[in-house]
């Protein structure tokens, strides 16, 4: 791959790395112990005077933000990998059939870990399991 491609893509890597984990900061703390792990804050209930309503309130917000949560953390996860990749020198190759990425699905999807032909068998046979 040019340098210059692979350098523009590492700084796109770096850049959504820091956005996804600005925007898991907002609701979850990182777990030091294991790592692209975010922990949502759950909902204190020692507050005194707070009504039952305002209690259950925060509890939904709180169901409502796992499945976010679990999305960025893969996302991140992804980006991560990616990165490690370029550091390793085998970024941009498929993971399942071992071909070159397409340098446009790279640019459009810096993180892709699969080919798009890959992608699509994957797709179709995660569909089938269900």
């Amino acid at each position: 791959m040019e340098e210059k491609l692979l350098h523009f893509l590492k700084n796109k890597l770096e850049e959504e790395k820091a956005l996804l984990e600005k925007e898991l900061s907002r609701f979850a703390q990182r777990d030091p112990k294991i790592k692209d792990n975010w922990k949502s804050k759950f909902p204190q209930f020692e507050r005194r005077g707070e009504r039952k309503e305002e209690s259950a309130d925060e509890v939904e917000e709180y169901a409502t933000r796992l499945p976010i949560e679990y999305h960025l953390e893969l996302k991140l996860r992804d980006v991560n990998l990616a990165l490690e990749k370029i550091k390793k020198g085998n970024y941009g190759i498929c993971e399942k059939c071992g071909k070159e990425i397409d340098k446009e699905r790279l640019k459009a999807y810096p993180s892709a870990r699969f080919c798009t032909q890959c992608q699509k068998e994957n797709a179709r046979e995660n569909l089938l399991s269900r």
